[in-house]
């Protein structure tokens, strides 16, 4: 709805694949499992880092976490169905979401330059984080679900920014 083309890869493919396709922006995606086993994917986003802007969702979130130097651990009980209460750093507005993940990032383990955006006001976990050095952010939750509905459409925004300045 905002004019972008996406194009679709494999989760396998390398750094090198990706910049060869000349992407404005580089988008991560939600998927299932434990994050830490997908370690070639934080390996191409760890080259990614600073070349081109990042956004990752749910999985996508845990993967540039990882990427960038944090942690993740296996929820007790995970975050699912809609209606999640998130609230924004920035501005402390809160934004209603959709969740579907078992496993989160551990906000202490996150490096400095990287800051929680985004905290569950269910459980304090963190939801987003940002990292500006890097021209990266990403939430833990589905912000193209829409539950609010339009609650999360400045994350979309802020993706176009980073590419339109780029």
């Amino acid at each position: 709805s905002r004019g972008c083309r996406v194009t679709v890869v494999p989760a396998t493919f390398s750094a090198e694949k990706v910049l060869a396709l000349n992407p404005d922006g580089i988008f991560l995606s939600n998927g299932p499992g434990d994050p830490a086993a997908v370690t070639y994917a934080v390996s191409a986003v760890r080259e990614l880092l600073g070349v081109k802007p990042v956004f990752g969702i749910c999985l996508g979130h845990q993967i540039l976490a990882l990427a960038l130097g944090g942690i993740t651990y296996k929820l007790k009980f995970g975050h699912r169905g809609g209606n999640q209460p998130v609230q924004v750093a920035a501005h402390g507005g809160v934004q209603i979401s959709s969740h579907n993940h078992g496993f989160a990032v551990a906000t202490a383990s996150l490096p400095h330059g990287v800051v929680q955006s985004h905290v569950n006001l269910n459980d304090n976990c963190c939801e987003g984080i940002d990292a500006p050095g890097y021209r990266a952010f990403s939430v833990q939750y589905h912000p193209e679900s829409a539950p609010g509905p339009h609650d999360s459409d400045d994350l979309f925004d802020k993706f176009i920014e980073l590419m339109n300045a780029s």
